[in-house]
């Protein structure tokens, strides 16, 4: 068998794993300075070199501190992930160069690999990719994803490439430690999507095989929740809910000029955007003028970045208490927002619906009622949230739930599956 990496290319956080052709795996590891890590932040920057040279990009922390620290002028891109399956995203202009997606896809995972001091040959070996069941964004094109996905895994020198769904292999991976023939539900919490897999595994003979029983997903996770409470919280502050004058009449400034800012895969290519020159356009007529002045001030100091690990750091405070305070400078000293877990959910609660009716189609595909699951494994960061805990307790009972390893355990089981002999029947989307 030849070596086997699993991937699983996150919308917020990357991880890879090597297998050595049995059950053992190791995770790619990276080291800043004391600290070492196995889940490789998604993101993407590129410092401006001209005109001694061409941009220098980074990835992972070495791009946000490239992004946050530079004096030199930056392109910060993250949650890259959700541009795969849209036709509208035609490529980004890096300082005088086009890139379309495949060629930043393969710009991180090329230095991402340099980063860990990897040194196999990508020609070598067998790449598992994790893909979601339902990619996010509008109207997804998953011909289009998946096509973008090999070009950019052709353009890093990998040639043996599997896909595989993203929960099945968070299912192999728990499938490790069953003692006796289980149906399991894979719930795979991520950043950008939810994705489900029902699976029956089985032991004979000592071999552990897996009959795939139904699968189901929503492009609904992390990211949703985290523009909840910008929403909610921040967005009214910069003038969202305000309104402007117009031919003698009072307007309400337009709800969709403030959404891109609050969605973290667009801030990359927010401040060029149609919505944000309207937005400048509007000023002059503003009643709050103040409001948007400001709004306008954090897009052009490119402050979207810090408003987004403040945010997401609020809603990991909240999966372990009931309320937290939110503060961000760049709104003004004196700016100081409570936030409420109880709050969250009521923001949250349209969304969880949704992942709940895609729950049920899921189960119905598979033939099976609640009561047919014998495991449910929840992994990805977003099964941390208290409320999505709940969703699941509440439907098959505390006793059946199981989780751990929540950011390595997709890419551990597509190294596992990369290493079975019958791999190639697990892949998709070929």
């Amino acid at each position: 068998m030849p070596q086997t990496i699993g991937l699983d290319f996150g919308t917020s956080n990357t991880v890879a794993v090597i297998a050595d052709g049995g059950n053992a795996t190791v995770p790619v590891s990276f080291a800043d300075g004391q600290d070492r890590f196995t889940s490789l932040a998604t993101v993407l920057s590129f410092l401006d070199r001209r005109p001694s040279g061409s941009a220098q990009p980074e990835v992972g922390p070495w791009a946000i501190r490239q992004f946050l620290e530079s004096t030199g002028d930056v392109r910060f891109i993250q949650s890259l992930k959700s541009f795969a399956a849209s036709r509208a995203f035609q490529g980004t202009g890096i300082y005088g160069k086009r890139m379309d997606f495949e060629d930043l896809m393969a710009t991180f995972l090329t230095l991402a690999f340099r980063r860990a001091g990897t040194t196999f040959d990508p020609a070598s070996v067998r790449l598992v990719v994790g893909r979601p069941v339902e990619f996010a964004g509008y109207n997804p094109d998953e011909e289009l994803a998946i096509a973008r996905y090999r070009k950019a895994f052709a353009k890093a020198g990998f040639e043996d490439i599997l896909f595989v769904m993203e929960p099945v292999g968070a299912a192999f991976s728990f499938a490790q430690s069953l003692t006796q023939d289980t149906t399991i539900l894979v719930a795979d919490l991520g950043g950008g999507t939810t994705d489900y897999s029902v699976m029956r595994f089985e032991t004979h003979a000592g071999h552990l095989s897996a009959t795939p029983l139904g699968r189901g997903g929503i492009g609904i996770a992390g990211d949703t929740f985290d523009y909840r409470i910008i929403d909610n919280v921040i967005l009214p502050k910069l003038g969202k809910g305000s309104s402007y004058q117009s031919m003698g009449k009072q307007l309400e400034i337009p709800p969709n000029l403030f959404s891109n800012f609050a969605r973290w895969h667009m801030l990359s290519v927010f401040k060029t955007s149609d919505d944000f020159k309207e937005m400048k356009k509007l000023l002059r007529w503003s009643l709050e003028p103040e409001k948007i002045e400001l709004f306008i001030d954090l897009v052009e100091e490119d402050q979207g970045y810090p408003l987004y690990k403040s945010v997401s750091e609020t809603k990991a405070r909240l999966s372990s208490q009931e309320e937290v305070e939110l503060s961000f400078a760049p709104l003004g000293a004196g700016f100081r927002a409570s936030v409420s877990r109880r709050d969250f959910d009521c923001w949250i609660a349209p969304d969880l619906y949704k992942m709940n009716k895609a729950l049920d189609a899921t189960l119905d595909k598979a033939g099976l009622q609640d009561t047919g699951i014998d495991r449910v494994f929840l992994t990805g960061g977003t099964s941390f949230v208290p409320a999505v805990r709940r969703l699941f307790a509440e439907r098959f009972g505390q006793e059946r739930i199981s989780g751990g390893n929540e950011l390595t355990s997709v890419a551990n089981g597509l190294a596992l599956i990369g290493a079975r002999e019958d791999a190639a029947d697990w892949a998709v989307a070929a």
